[in-house]
């Protein structure tokens, strides 16, 4: 949400977690005005950015309050899950009363497909979540496609949750991501605008399609390796499999994307026989895309600080590209 003025808002400030309560200071320029509740109205709307539904229904309910110059808001009452937990260790990249990062293995849905069937991120959240006191929804704002490793980001509270939603349809949420795909990507290859539909011969893969929905991927640098290239990559937009499209329209699919026409993971000793996905020797026996989110940048749903989280390649990528490095271990 923007300022009155058309900017972005400044951000709350420093804030202290009281039970559901959070305690800012917005400063004696609010507090001394003859009509405070005016003034910190003013400012929660303006310079902290609070969504107007939201402040309206926290006024309604007095869910906002004064204790002497501090300001007190009732962010984070507590709230079921949503989703039951299953003991599984979350690797955490960030953490605050607003927002939760986590690290997406290869071969973890972000949520559940409706059968009933399999561990998700959401469930290794929601245990996160039991094991610090529960009382929190689970609220992934984005999502990663199945195979694809990478930073989750979660909302933690109803604020957040509306701040970080409007920054991901506004564009204003980053993310970086590192692909090894097919082939010499070649300098010119610096940006693909192409819309992205589903493909009607195959209910799973969508295509580029004149009638699809805008999408576009930024290529951000290349390197090139005797057996493949690695790519960084950054989204405009988040369609479904749109790096996947993209690169496999460019003439680059992804190592592992066996639904895009990629090439099969090189096997130690020889190559994998055709349509196999062939990864023995390399950890975890990958046979997924190749694709990894690198990083991801958002702005503090309170603060508006800038947070950056960096996740570390996984070692079955690490692996695939130094087996590509080296063309004396690769199938002739």
């Amino acid at each position: 949400m923007t300022a009155e003025n058309g900017a972005h808002p400044a951000g709350g400030g420093a804030w202290t977690r009281r039970g559901e309560w959070l305690e800012a200071m917005p400063g004696r320029s609010i507090t001394r005005e003859p009509d405070r509740e005016a003034a910190v109205d003013r400012w929660l709307l303006g310079t902290a950015g609070m969504p107007e539904k939201l402040h309206a229904r926290m006024r309604r309910e007095g869910e906002i309050q004064w204790r002497g110059d501090r300001l007190r808001l009732r962010l984070f009452p507590p709230r079921e899950a949503g989703i039951g937990p299953v003991s599984q260790q979350a690797e955490v990249l960030f953490e605050d009363d607003f927002c939760l990062v986590v690290h997406k293995p290869a071969g973890m849905a972000v949520h559940p497909d409706g059968s009933g069937q399999g561990v998700t991120l959401d469930h290794v959240v929601a245990a996160h979540y039991a094991v610090s006191g529960g009382g929190i929804a689970v609220r992934h704002v984005h999502r990663l496609d199945k195979d694809t490793t990478g930073p989750v980001l979660y909302a933690k509270n109803e604020y957040a949750q509306l701040v970080l939603d409007e920054a991901l349809r506004s564009k204003d949420v980053s993310r970086q991501y590192a692909a090894i795909v097919q082939g010499a990507v070649p300098p010119a290859l610096q940006r693909i605008d192409a819309p992205i539909g589903r493909d009607r011969h195959h209910a799973a893969r969508r295509r580029v399609s004149p009638g699809g929905q805008a999408a576009v991927t930024h290529v951000l640098a290349r390197e090139a390796l005797p057996g493949g290239s690695v790519v960084k990559l950054r989204l405009e937009t988040g369609r479904t499999h749109q790096i996947r499209v993209h690169l496999s329209h460019a003439g680059h699919p992804l190592f592992g994307d066996e639904l895009y026409g990629g090439p099969p993971w090189p096997a130690p000793g020889g190559g994998a026989a055709p349509g196999q996905a062939g990864a023995a020797g390399l950890p975890g026996g990958s046979s997924r895309q190749a694709l990894h989110g690198e990083s991801l940048a958002f702005s503090h749903p309170w603060t508006r600080d800038l947070i950056e989280v960096a996740d570390p390649w996984p070692e079955d990528m690490l692996a695939l590209r130094a087996r590509l490095s080296n063309p004396w271990q690769l199938p002739g």
